[in-house]
């Protein structure tokens, strides 16, 4: 038996695992050689426990569910979902015909192409009913379609880390998925990408691209993942490997764009309309001078959330091309995705969810992962009662808390790109006499024991 045969296991690696192990037994021993059934028995065992935080996600949102999404109680009630709001505010019992084809009467889900296709998609086979049955409806059917994008998400992140694919646990068992699964339909993105960086392990680049394009339809946080897959080539040299998957991502993401602005341009460009004409909004460290009552003009949220686009892509290049072993894709992303989230105009509780599997990639402790989860409950109660504050203020939390609340979050999310370039950067370089250095970057793919091409030093 080989080193290849074997699993990674957790409780040998991560105290917070040996801890939680012993209510089924404790550690693996030292001497007990796991042998592997394959990645695809832990990937279908992590599946069934994904189910967990999806049901948790159900059931803090049962009292919408029975009574309806009307605020303020929804926000007292921390139910709130995205998802029936769009459905009543936004004509998508009118369906995917009606969408496509435009006019005055079509669905206008404030949604990038892909989003707004599949909600138009769904709400069209809504049945007649009242507003509020309707609504409950267009949520289960949504919910369903997010367990099965989390099961997705579950599988492709395991295969991606075939040697470790326990390390999937990280989405199988957040409790960020728990607050943030159902509040909006991020997850469809979050599966697309890791098919992506899937496919990108196992040198499918064609594939890895058109994942990545679906990604992009749905927001734009991939496009980090793209720009990463770019860096790492360059220093590895292989920038035809990389010219494949952005070809095909840019080519999956105009027929996507192409299929929606043809009939219904209005349709197309509505989110990005939308974000360039919106301040600064809930989760963003802007909307402290909002809540301070001198909100900053829309046009200095705009620069300063494209500054942070900036200032992620230069780190994303500095991390990539300057340390002194080359890290891997997954690493490079979480970093630039957290520093995208915490300077973007709004950071809502859902997007957390991106920052997930890239945990789970990386090999984050879960020490990590859950004291960032800590700062991110912290944080969804205390947005649902501001929020709820609006309407009654002697029953909401005043501003100055749900400030607190917002920077311990934000630094939660600096923490863990912290973390990750630390790992990345205490690397030992590899032997320059090693004619086969050891990989350490698991989704290398293409590039996997590739010698440095360009690697930029400090003097």
């Amino acid at each position: 038996m080989t080193s290849s045969d074997r699993i990674v296991v957790p409780s040998r690696e991560d105290p917070v695992a040996r801890s939680a192990s012993r209510v089924i037994g404790g550690p693996l021993g030292r001497y007990a050689v796991p042998l592997a059934r394959g990645w695809r028995h832990a990937a279908a065992l992590l599946i069934a426990v994904s189910t967990v935080p999806m049901a948790l996600s159900v059931w803090l949102r049962g009292y919408c569910i029975d009574g309806g999404w009307r605020s303020p109680d929804q926000f007292f009630h921390m139910c709130f979902s995205d998802l029936p709001a769009t459905f009543g505010n936004s004509n998508l019992g009118a369906g995917l015909g009606a969408f496509l084809a435009g006019g005055p009467d079509a669905p206008t889900p404030e949604q990038p192409p892909l989003l707004a296709i599949l909600s138009a998609l769904t709400g069209g086979v809504i049945p007649d009913g009242t507003p509020e049955t309707r609504e409950r409806q267009f949520f289960g059917l949504w919910a369903l379609l997010l367990a099965l994008c989390l099961a997705l998400t579950v599988w492709w992140t395991a295969a991606a880390l075939d040697r470790m694919p326990l390390r999937a646990s990280h989405l199988a068992l957040s409790p960020v998925v728990a607050l943030a699964a159902l509040v909006a339909p991020d997850l469809v993105g979050v599966a697309f990408t890791a098919a992506a960086l899937c496919g990108w392990s196992k040198g499918r680049l064609r594939w890895a691209g058109v994942w990545l394009g679906l990604a992009i339809s749905t927001v734009h946080y991939p496009v980090l993942v793209l720009i990463a897959i770019c860096f790492v080539a360059v220093r590895a040299g292989r920038w035809a490997d990389a010219r494949v998957v952005v070809g095909s991502a840019l080519v999956t993401f105009g027929l996507v764009f192409g299929l929606v602005a043809w009939r219904n341009p209005t349709g197309a460009v509505q989110s990005y309309v939308g974000w360039f004409q919106a301040s600064a909004g809930f989760g963003s460290p802007w909307v402290a001078p909002q809540l301070a009552g001198s909100p900053l003009p829309t046009v200095a949220v705009t620069a300063l959330a494209a500054f942070g686009w900036v200032v992620a892509i230069a780190a994303g290049a500095f991390l990539a091309l300057g340390a002194p072993r080359r890290p891997g894709v997954a690493e490079i992303s979480l970093v630039m995705l957290a520093i995208v989230l915490v300077t973007g105009k709004a950071f809502p509780v859902q997007a957390s969810l991106w920052l997930v599997p890239f945990v789970a990639l990386v090999g984050l402790r879960w020490r990590d992962h859950l004291w960032w989860a800590g700062a991110e409950a912290l944080h969804f109660g205390a947005v649902w009662l501001y929020l709820a504050g609006v309407s009654m203020p002697e029953r909401g939390l005043p501003s100055g808390w749900y400030l607190v609340t917002l920077l311990a979050r934000v630094a939660a999310v600096i923490w863990l790109a912290v973390a990750v370039w630390r790992m990345a950067w205490r690397r030992r370089s590899a032997d320059p006499e090693d004619p086969a250095p050891e990989e350490t970057d698991l989704l290398a793919g293409p590039v996997s024991a590739a010698p440095d091409a360009l690697l930029v030093k400090l003097v």
